[in-house]
């Protein structure tokens, strides 16, 4: 049996925002899992030109419960006025997805 995840990408434009970006949703269980695939040059229209700029792309792992919660969060903490967040479903192990829902699950307060 597979489970249901969602994926989001983004690109920040360096290595200490990566870390941090990643830090606080793992922190705050936004997502299970952030993977800093690298540095990217990306080429983009922006203000009727176009730019080059080398940046770093985070692939977030989370449950479809907290996607729209990790997306906005993305969008409330990231440097940039339109920050790049693509989110797609994708198909998981039953043993992985487990465990990024096990993951994401808000703490319980007593």
């Amino acid at each position: 049996m597979s489970l249901n995840v969602t994926l989001i990408l983004t690109t920040v434009p360096d290595a200490a925002v990566a870390q941090k970006l990643a830090a606080d949703a793992l922190a705050t269980r936004l997502c299970a899992c952030v993977t800093q695939l690298g540095a990217v040059q990306s080429s983009y229209h922006w203000r009727g030109a176009i730019e080059t700029a080398q940046e770093i792309q985070l692939l977030f792992k989370t449950s479809s419960a907290r996607a729209l919660e990790l997306e906005r969060y993305i969008q409330a903490h990231h440097p940039y006025d339109t920050p790049e967040i693509l989110s797609w479903q994708a198909t998981a192990s039953a043993a992985y997805g487990q465990w990024i829902t096990a993951e994401t699950q808000r703490p319980l307060h007593v």
